[in-house]
């Protein structure tokens, strides 16, 4: 299996350059195609149809980019289709280029946006770049000696140039009519009462001139990106026809929707962030775990390195058992180490379990405190746990998981009360500041599923 075949398997694929089939023959102005001819392959315009050029030859090794503008401090998880598929390209012997676009984030790229977006300032753009640079680092490997990744910053290529001879070299290049076509471009103007400004109709120029520099100066023949990037790519493909005389690829991956059709990556709080200042990591966990049963194959394809037969066998197990949610733990574990290692992703885990009865053994506080959240939390005045302390009755009933203290007491011999997940059987049993964990709260749970925080104050 080669990377494109892997791919395709794990549904990657959304448009990709391609001219012809070899030996098969043109007419008109375009080239006659077999039946069976694959529709996620698209023609572009421009090329003359009686050249014979398939796909980028997966049999050698050859260098791509993909990039990301810097428009916030932080990628997010819709970010982590494209950046991943470096990363497989990069397993599979291919040389990745990162691209941080300190030039191209100035302007905006219209894709995908029915509004203008807001320039920011320099300075803020800088803060931003050092910020997504270090999370790009920590997914593709940089060290090794074999097909290193590299990170760029199109503002080192851009610095220099005019507009005059940006205009003479690379505008010339560029007719309205095709730019007008683009579908980024298109959606927007025809929008009356928003259109599209032409600082951002110029995006297209930018980032075309971007792949011709990789291409010229790295030997890149591949430009990977989102589906709404296609118009941008095949715009950079043609400038490096027109320009160098190089055949250069586009490959576009497919932009992510939950089954119900929602925008994935969103909740109610907000996007889900790679920052953990942003987004934490018990909550970067927790969006995986409660990935829908219709999703969480697909996304164990789209988001981790997992093996066909490792996602096999979760479909099967989920098939078989959905209540386990095996493959929905499998994807949390996965992408939650990926973004932010094995001891955060560690800690995530238990964490998680901590509400289905897990213990807290290495449990840190911030990541206890992400719980407080998830359950019914109350304040307790700290004096009713100094000396002897308070009843575990009276503390069940001021949580408000027993009506009365009466009900409390027949909850405890039942065997169906804990503290700090540990199960309480005695009714006599008091609870002191000695009980509290960090020195801050009691964990309290009756049953399975019905938890209680109860903070000490004062």
């Amino acid at each position: 299996m080669n990377i494109f075949d892997e791919l395709e398997w794990r549904g990657l694929t959304a448009d990709r350059t391609f001219l012809a089939r070899p030996g098969g023959p043109a007419t008109g102005d375009r080239p006659t195609l077999p039946e069976d001819y694959d529709t996620t392959f698209r023609l572009f315009p421009g090329i003359d149809p009686s050249e014979r050029r398939s796909f980028v030859d997966a049999d050698k090794n050859f260098t791509l980019y993909c990039g990301f503008d810097p428009t916030a401090d932080s990628l997010h998880v819709g970010n982590l289709v494209p950046l991943l598929g470096l990363r497989r390209f990069q397993l599979f012997g291919h040389r990745p280029i990162a691209l941080a676009g300190g030039a191209t984030g100035l302007i905006g790229d219209p894709s995908g946006k029915n509004a203008e977006r807001q320039l920011p300032t320099r300075e803020l753009l800088n803060h931003n770049i050092a910020r997504v640079k270090a999370q790009l680092s920590r997914l593709l490997d940089f060290e090794t000696t074999v097909n290193p990744a590299r990170l760029v910053d199109n503002a080192d290529w851009t610095a220099g140039v005019t507009l005059l001879d940006f205009l003479r070299d690379i505008g010339k290049h560029f007719s309205v009519n095709m730019m007008v076509a683009k579908e980024s471009v298109r959606a927007r103007m025809e929008d009356r009462e928003t259109g599209i400004s032409y600082t951002e109709f110029s995006y297209m120029l930018l980032q075309a001139y971007d792949f011709m520099v990789l291409c010229r100066d790295y030997n890149c023949e591949l430009q990977i990106g989102g589906s709404d990037q296609w118009g941008n790519i095949t715009a950079g493909i043609d400038l490096c026809r027109k320009k160098l005389g190089q055949s250069v690829y586009g490959l576009t991956l497919p932009l992510i929707t939950n089954a119900d059709g929602s925008k994935f990556g969103k909740t109610v709080a907000g996007a889900i962030w790679l920052d953990p200042a942003k987004t934490s990591v018990y909550k970067f966990y927790q969006f995986w775990i409660r990935t829908d049963d219709r999703d969480v194959i697909r996304y164990l394809k789209f988001f981790t390195f997992l093996s066909q037969e490792q996602i096999a066998d979760l479909e099967a197990r989920l098939t078989a058992d959905p209540g386990a949610r095996e493959a929905h733990r499998a994807l949390a574990r996965a992408v939650t180490h990926l973004v932010h290692g094995a001891d955060a992703a560690l800690e995530a885990q238990r964490a998680s379990e901590i509400l289905f009865g897990g213990t807290l053994e290495g449990i840190s506080e911030s990541t206890f405190t992400e719980l407080l959240g998830e359950v019914p939390t109350k304040e307790l005045e700290r004096s009713r746990l100094d000396g002897a302390g308070t009843s575990l009755v009276e503390l069940l009933v001021t949580a408000e998981l027993a009506s009365s203290k009466g009900q409390a007491r027949k909850d405890l011999e039942g065997g169906g009360v804990y503290l700090s997940n540990i199960r309480e059987t005695d009714t006599q049993r008091a609870v002191s500041c000695q009980d509290l964990l960090f020195g801050k709260y009691l964990l309290l749970r009756k049953g399975k599923k019905n938890y209680a925080v109860l903070t000490a104050i004062g």
